[in-house]
């Protein structure tokens, strides 16, 4: 048997790849800590199992025949009662990482069970046509004293993993994509960090009944060749309605991409779900000012959806924090993409050494094939604190998804600086609102940047349409500080509840921008 080395040593003797004399307990890992199905088990048996193409998506496709079984819950004290600043204290020892030694682009390292991570996932090393299982070990990973008494054979099992390329410097190795949480998966591009999260799937999420959090029982993770730029990962999704195989190529750059290829077998008509859905965070900022007390002028991990339909027409919602949850749907067929955007990357626009939100990414979705008929939900959730994810952002099919089915789509995600889209027309820079000295009445200010403002050799004419309420003062000027077009309103919004405004720049009937989308609701 060939084990994986690290640092020049096989893994037998670091207690992380399974041998051929852990086979009894490979068999017990998958049936104690993930719930096995017959096809968890048998895999587990042979150490050195064939891996092929199909492999994972042959063990989704059966796992939709039986009844959905949750993992158990069962993670020793004191680890199933552990704080947040104690989970940080579990540290994967770096000296342990997967290939670490192997003159590779890539290593891997395990993410432990613990705190909100309290449902195992399987994880296996692909090398050429075999595939072998990793097994949680105390040797690789540190505790810390924040956790007394730990017993000698934590931890128990592995919540996820992340991974460290070259992104950054010739030679060095940074973290740069992370799947740990049901499916959630964070990424990031050249000079950036973690931000916004995405998922691999949504399950009828803001509806009555609550929301289904589809969760992947393990991954397949192929060890990349010498010098291979990109690094592939296989992943088994499952929930009540349905399971599903991902394929994820993940290319780190200046802005990472990933790939995604899904199949999804439901087990029940899915009517509401989600692909490609995006998670994040926005407090506050010009936008939208309701945290008049904290010195920072803007928290957000993103600040706009960005929306090019099967038109061609491009679409820019600025995020809110609304009062009350909100859900917004943009209509179309065949889509070219959408994301939730970060514009801003300047650091005075939030002043914050520590959280440093101007290198946040933008992650953009761009279908590969047609996505058909359906929609894009934009989600805002009510929240006080930065430290909750509020927006979410997906692409809701027009028709259900029926069970005896197979289901595929396939999509690239780039996780950078913005929309990776090359454009020649002018865009929202930026959205500022603030109270007129009328009642009942706002001012609005919107910047637009990009080449078709900046060289236009006449003014645009601004073409402003609101719901209700009403509209006065409307002005367009250049702002030389942005080399673009400054547009300012003012809205009176006495006796409404809801105003839906769309503003353009046009030339003649061209529309040179992005159409600005606003929807206001009493702060």
């Amino acid at each position: 048997m060939n084990d994986v080395p690290a640092t020049g040593a096989s893994l037998n003797r670091r207690g992380v790849l399974l041998g051929t004399s852990a086979l009894v307990a490979v068999a017990a890992l998958a049936d104690s800590l993930l719930n096995a199905t017959d096809v968890f088990a048998q895999a587990a048996e042979d150490p050195g199992q064939s891996f092929a193409a199909g492999h994972v998506q042959k063990l989704a496709e059966d796992l939709s025949s039986r009844a959905f079984a949750k993992p158990p819950h069962e993670v020793p004290e004191p680890f199933n009662a552990l704080t947040a600043e104690q989970y940080r204290d579990i540290r994967f020892r770096h000296e342990s990482a997967i290939w670490r030694g192997e003159n590779l682009d890539f290593e891997l390292q395990l993410l432990a069970m613990g705190w909100l991570y309290d449902v195992p996932v399987e994880i296996w090393i692909v090398d050429g046509d075999k595939a072998r299982a990793l097994k949680a070990n105390s040797a690789n990973f540190s505790i810390g004293p924040s956790i007394e008494k730990a017993p000698d054979t934590a931890p128990f099992g592995f919540s996820g993993f992340r991974l460290s390329g070259a992104l950054n410097r010739a030679g060095v190795l940074d973290e740069f994509v992370s799947f740990q949480g049901a499916s959630y998966f964070k990424s990031m591009g050249r000079g950036q960090q973690f931000g916004l999260a995405a998922r691999a799937l949504a399950v009828n999420t803001a509806r009555p009944g609550g929301e289904e959090f589809p969760f992947f029982r393990g991954f397949w993770i192929e060890k990349p060749a010498p010098g291979q730029p990109h690094i592939v990962i296989h992943a088994l999704l499952d929930s009540e309605s349905l399971s599903g195989a991902y394929r994820f190529t993940v290319r780190p750059g200046s802005a990472t991409t990933i790939d995604v290829e899904a199949a999804l077998f439901p087990r029940k008509p899915l009517s509401h779900v989600g692909l490609a859905p995006l998670t994040s965070m926005y407090l506050h900022g010009p936008q939208q000012r309701r945290f008049g007390r904290d010195y920072r002028p803007a928290v957000h991990n993103s600040e706009g959806l960005a929306v090019i339909n099967g038109q061609g027409e491009r679409l820019w919602r600025p995020l809110a924090n609304p009062k009350m949850l909100q859900t917004s749907a943009f209509v179309d067929k065949n889509l070219k993409g959408f994301g939730l955007c970060q514009r801003s990357r300047d650091f005075a626009h939030f002043d914050d050494l520590e959280a440093r939100y101007e290198r946040r990414p933008t992650l953009w979705i761009e279908p590969i094939g047609s996505w058909g008929d359906g929609y894009v939900e934009l989600i805002e959730i009510p929240v006080a604190e930065e430290i909750h994810d509020n927006i979410v952002a997906y692409w809701k099919p027009a028709n259900v998804i029926e069970p005896g089915k197979r289901f595929n789509y396939a999509y690239r995600m780039s996780w950078g600086e913005d929309v990776p889209a090359v454009w020649a027309g002018s865009w929202v820079g930026k959205t500022q609102v603030g109270a007129a000295r009328s009642p009942d009445t706002l001012q609005f200010v919107v910047d637009f940047v990009g080449p078709a403002a900046r060289d236009a050799r006449e003014l645009p004419v601004a073409d402003l349409v609101a719901s209700s309420g009403a509209t006065s003062k409307l002005s367009v000027q250049r702002n030389p500080d942005v080399q673009g077009i400054r547009v300012k309103f003012e809205l009176n919004t006495a006796g409404t509840e809801l105003i839906e405004l769309r503003l353009g720049l046009k030339l003649g009937d061209q529309l040179i921008s992005e159409n600005w989308l606003y929807r206001w609701t009493p702060a």
